[in-house]
């Protein structure tokens, strides 16, 4: 657990964070979601320890639809529904370098490249086990409340509707070709349901910040102690995030951040540090690959100026260390 002092500077560090990356404004966002633009100044950064200590910087309590952090929740239903091999044969892990909405798939083993793409996770849906649309979509919300914490999560049908009736052609147009390969099963229209209801579920920072610490503790719930998924599954999921979870950046934010991570184009980030915390940021502002830029660049920050980044030499780790103690770890002593 960590002591008053540490607490005191971590608290300290995260503060500076903020306020280093919150004048980051119109030169560096490409665009803003039409629902988030109201949400514009908006900045939250909250963390998670495995003890259940939590930390919380700015706007960190708005709530925000998870739409692609979603992804990562659903991908664990399905494999604990299915297993790691039968979920395999259906959708891949690898990186696919190109934008998240794209019509592209391994054709070599007939299945979209990971779960983190709207072809990945419009099978992982159809991989969720239940009789309907509702049963399907409660259980994948049942298990979004056992990482946060949170029973008062919900689906808000007004974002889901809006994503249904005028943000909806790409998921149809990708999964009837799915099914036309053999890649999809079963009704479409109800599946693409399931895929945006959970899309649509409403999220914050501070909620984030746990569900990433949650999968950072192999599963379990830091503040509550529950199980949220099986230890077996979460090394995989997390490893996705890993390699496939920042869109088709994916690959250079592996190489530079070096730390496991989904975003979503309301402007949140998650991150899951494996026995260490988790994170989850907010800002709408979006960089050309639909990432938070202010979130972004608080992570590169825990990387790079913190030694966050997961092959980092552990003496490098600086975030709830002063400067005199980060000076003995770095000399072995």
């Amino acid at each position: 657990m960590p002591t008053p002092e540490m607490n005191t500077l971590i608290r300290r560090q995260l503060r500076e964070l903020h306020d280093r990356h919150l004048s980051l404004d119109e030169g560096v966002v490409s665009y803003y979601p039409p629902e988030m633009k109201a949400e514009r100044d908006r900045f939250g950064i909250a963390t998670t320890a495995l003890d259940g200590t939590t930390w919380h910087v700015g706007d960190c309590d708005v709530a925000f639809p998870l739409h692609s952090i979603s992804k990562v929740f659903t991908y664990g239903v399905a494999l604990e529904d299915n297993g790691r091999e039968e979920t395999l044969k259906r959708v891949g892990v690898e990186p696919s370098g190109d934008a998240f909405n794209s019509f592209v798939f391994d054709e070599r083993n007939n299945r979209p490249f990971n779960p983190m793409v709207n072809a990945g996770a419009l099978v992982a849906a159809n991989l969720v086990r239940g009789k309907d649309r509702e049963e399907r979509v409660g259980r994948v919300l049942e298990s979004l409340r056992l990482y946060t914490g949170n029973p008062d999560l919900r689906v808000d049908e007004d974002v889901r509707d809006a994503e249904l009736h005028q943000y909806n052609d790409r998921n149809l147009g990708l999964s009837y070709l799915m099914r036309s390969l053999g890649m999809l099963v079963g009704d479409i229209e109800e599946n693409i349901d399931v895929y945006l209801s959970i899309c649509s579920v409403h999220v914050s920072a501070r909620d984030l910040g746990t569900m990433g610490a949650t999968l950072a503790k192999g599963g379990i719930n830091p503040l509550t102690g529950e199980r949220a998924l099986g230890r077996a599954h979460v090394r995989d999921v997390v490893t996705v995030m890993a390699t496939c979870g920042m869109y088709d950046a994916a690959g250079e934010w592996a190489y530079d951040v070096g730390i496991p991570a989904k975003s979503g184009v309301s402007g949140g980030i998650l991150i899951a540090m494996p026995n260490n915390f988790g994170g989850g940021f907010f800002s709408p502002g979006l960089d050309v690959h639909g990432n938070s830029v202010r979130g972004i660049a608080v992570c590169r920050d825990l990387s790079e100026r913190f030694g966050l980044h997961m092959f980092a030499d552990p003496a490098e780790e600086r975030l709830g260390r002063t400067a005199a103690e980060w000076a003995t770890a770095g000399r072995g002593g």
